[in-house]
């Protein structure tokens, strides 16, 4: 096949393709975007699960803090007591 009957039919299977691009453009396209929505409500999905175990992890945060401002009559004079005695043992010891 010679290279003029080559380029006649790639201009003729253009023209086809060109031709019946509507007839499948449309359920290329409505098929995408029943992907695009499947796709959308996954990631929402995920995105809610996230967004909840974050929201889980803030909210025993806020516990602990909560605990610990509760707690702060009891372990900052422990703690001052402890870097006290911390204090005073170093000062202490000799140089050898």
């Amino acid at each position: 096949m010679n290279t003029f009957l080559k380029v006649l039919l790639y201009v003729l299977v253009a023209v086809i393709a060109i031709k019946l691009l509507p007839f499948f453009l449309v359920p290329v396209m409505i098929v995408g975007v029943g992907l695009l929505l499947i796709a959308g409500l996954a990631f929402g999905g995920v995105a809610a699960v996230a967004g909840l175990g974050v929201a889980g992890l803030v909210g025993l945060l806020a516990l602990l803090v909560v605990l610990l401002a509760v707690l702060s009559p009891i372990w900052i004079p422990v703690l001052a007591i402890v870097g006290l005695i911390a204090l005073i043992r170093r000062s202490t010891r000799t140089a050898a």
